[in-house]
């Protein structure tokens, strides 16, 4: 199987990459009947602030670390066959994808539950750093519960 996780500078299209994950994994072909996917994009209001753009920051390795150890709780807990997570870092836009997670099961329970566990994983845990900008000015995020 390729690499579970990324970590992308640049913007992605989330069905490109999926349609790419499949192909590169024939192995999945036949075996799945569910695949939970979970595409996250930039709001352009933040509690109630409107925002132009968005910075995420944060140290590769770490990150990186993390998000394998995500995938891997993921695979452990549930019957899954594959999971993927990919991540921008970088400067973002309203509208652009900021993440994606894809989860192929043979039945739908699994595939859901770890989709959602990887998210909650990654909105509450993973060592990213938010500065947005907007009217307002800028300012940190804080990661949410």
């Amino acid at each position: 199987m390729t690499v579970p996780v990324k970590l992308l500078a640049g913007a992605f299209d989330p069905w490109q990459e999926l349609a790419a994950h499949q192909s590169a994994n024939p192995g999945l072909r036949g075996k799945f009947g569910a695949t939970a996917i979970f595409v996250g994009t930039l709001r352009d209001s933040s509690r109630g602030n409107p925002v132009s753009a968005m910075t995420l920051e944060h140290y590769p390795a770490m990150t990186r670390k993390h998000l394998e150890r995500v995938v891997e709780d993921a695979r452990r807990r549930w019957d899954v066959l594959d999971v993927l997570v990919i991540h921008r870092h970088g400067r973002l836009r309203p509208n652009d994808p900021i993440v994606l997670i894809a989860v192929w099961a043979a039945h739908r329970d699994a595939a859901f539950k770890a989709c959602r566990y990887a998210i909650d994983e990654l909105k509450t845990r993973a060592p990213f750093w938010k500065r947005e900008e907007g009217e307002a000015g800028v300012r940190w995020v804080a990661p949410e519960e």
